[in-house]
């Protein structure tokens, strides 16, 4: 995007600019919403700031009138430390953030209004926007942890007989315009069934319940508690009810309260529940949240199921052995499964499942080092290993998109990737990504590969579709990892997609197996 000629902005308050626009989501065109972003861009009046915007709203019409091509990219991976990326034909990649289904869909019709112009530019930064408030929220907890314990010696909170194998449909949000990965369950009696994010940084398991008084807008209708005979109210004293971080009671009803990173909030009573995987079975006497009061961004979905380690997730209460799942590509219409008590495919690449003695939530896996092209960067192994005060360490997360490693090594990370890819003519950052190439003029792309290895000698090659992502229409690739100044390092679901991650929770395992979706 290039300035009026009377402006010159540099590529930090580029930068500033977009973040601006994504926390606002969209522009309603008021004076008060633009005296906002001028407060965040400092020296740029709100002229200036508006005739900058609309060059990003004529850069999507050119996009989406279809003078800017958008490449198919296929990988075809090589022995030589690469990947190659080649185009098809010219159209949404799948692969990314910016095009989802819903944005293609209207592309084939009729003309776009502006209002869709200007929500499909900012949508791709607010995503981006919401998965650094995530990484902010998860960090700020385990700080928490360090200060106050959490009950990690909690027992299951009811003794349930081990099921055999069950497993449900998962795919992508994007359809629904979120950047959250949904399952499908049952919940109540007779069964309804639901949208739910899943999400192995949470322990509770919820969703909005009627009587609504405040709630987002989700594509099933809302579950009514009243229809089901096997709802029942968790009391105050009660084991379930001793487990939340936060609670209060009444009329001897136990209630809940939980906040997210990105500011969204779920309020309502405790309940067990009668939950349902298809036609795979069902289990009784479920503790589930029933929000009355929710807010924020969660987008289509019911609700949330907890696959933490926590003894009111999910996993935890039905005594599972062990659970997996496979992220599809965020744009892809296909589904794959979730999965409870299933072996993992036999070609995993295994490492060890850690937890976290301050707080069990957490899927940490025994890394030690990370290789680029062939090459292991040149980082200390001790820089991924969790401390005796529960401090570092690499997590798992299906709810952070982008990534997170260490300032030095994603430095390292990023160095190496450019000295192996000198061939990719280079593109301006974008947001939180520093290292971007423009891959619209070229038919073929020679990717280095991207490794992360494990104790024992194992390693998982990641795809280039898990390296580089699309962050606009016009052929504008980036780097799909990004530095943070915490301990902590997190692997992202870009990195996850088209792999079946499985937890063995019985030998405390954590296995990677590419394309098993």
């Amino acid at each position: 995007m290039s300035a009026p000629n009377s402006v010159v902005w540099s590529s930090e308050e580029d930068r500033v600019f977009e973040n601006a626009i994504a926390m606002l989501h969209c522009i309603d065109d008021s004076k008060e919403q633009w005296q906002k972003i001028a407060l965040m861009v400092p020296n740029k009046t709100i002229e200036e700031l508006k005739r900058h915007y609309q060059l990003l709203v004529d850069d999507v019409t050119a996009i989406e009138n279809g003078y800017v091509p958008i490449p198919n990219y296929s990988v075809d991976e090589n022995r030589h430390g690469h990947s190659r990326v080649s185009t098809g034909n010219w159209q949404s990649n799948g692969n990314g953030f910016a095009a989802t289904a819903q944005y293609q869909e209207k592309r084939k019709g009729r003309p776009w209004t502006k209002e869709e112009h200007r929500d499909y530019t900012s949508l791709t930064l607010s995503r981006l926007a919401r998965d650094s408030a995530r990484v902010s929220s998860l960090t700020a907890m385990l700080q928490l942890s360090r200060t106050n314990f959490t009950r990690s010696d909690l027992k299951p909170v009811r003794t349930m007989l081990r099921p055999e194998e069950i497993q449900t449909p998962i795919t992508s949000g994007s359809n629904q315009g979120s950047g959250e990965y949904f399952a499908r369950l049952g919940v109540g009696e007779p069964s309804k069934e639901f949208y739910m994010t899943i999400d192995t940084g949470s322990d509770i398991n919820w969703l909005q319940c009627e009587p609504c008084y405040q709630c987002y807008q989700q594509t099933d209708p809302l579950f009514d508690p009243s229809d089901s005979s096997t709802y029942n109210l968790v009391s105050c004293d009660s084991p379930e009810c001793s487990a939340l971080d936060g609670s209060s009671c009444s009329i001897d009803s136990c209630m809940y309260q939980l906040s997210y990173g990105d500011g969204s909030f779920t309020i309502g009573e405790l309940a067990t529940e009668t939950v349902s995987f298809g036609d795979s079975g069902s289990l009784s006497d479920v503790a589930i949240g029933c929000g009355h009061d929710n807010e924020g961004l969660f987008i289509g979905s019911a609700g949330l199921i907890g696959l933490g380690g926590g003894s009111l997730s999910l996993p935890s209460q039905i005594r599972a052995s062990s659970f997996s799942y496979c992220l599809v590509d965020r744009d892809s219409d296909t589904s794959s499964t979730l999965e409870f008590n299933s072996a993992g495919p036999s070609d995993s690449v295994f490492a060890p499942l850690l937890r976290n003695s301050r707080r069990n939530t957490f899927s940490y896996v025994g890394m030690e080092g990370i290789s680029v092209g062939g090459e292991m960067l040149p980082v200390p192994s001790n820089i991924f290993q969790m401390d005796d005060s529960g401090s570092g360490g690499v997590i798992v997360d299906s709810g952070t998109t982008v990534t997170r490693l260490q300032s030095s090594v994603y430095d390292s990370l990023r160095d190496t990737f450019l000295k192996y890819a000198q061939n990719l003519p280079s593109a301006e950052g974008f947001v939180l990504f520093d290292t971007c190439f423009d891959l619209s003029s070229m038919r073929s792309v020679s990717v280095p590969t991207v490794a992360f290895h494990f104790a024992g000698g194992k390693w998982l090659p990641l795809h280039a579709k898990n390296t580089l992502v699309p962050v606009n229409s016009s052929g504008k690739y980036c780097l799909a990892f990004a530095p943070t100044n915490e301990p902590l390092s997190i692997i992202g679901n870009i990195q996850q997609q088209g792999t079946r991650v499985s937890y063995d929770l019985t030998n405390n395992l954590v296995g990677f197996s590419l394309d098993k979706c």
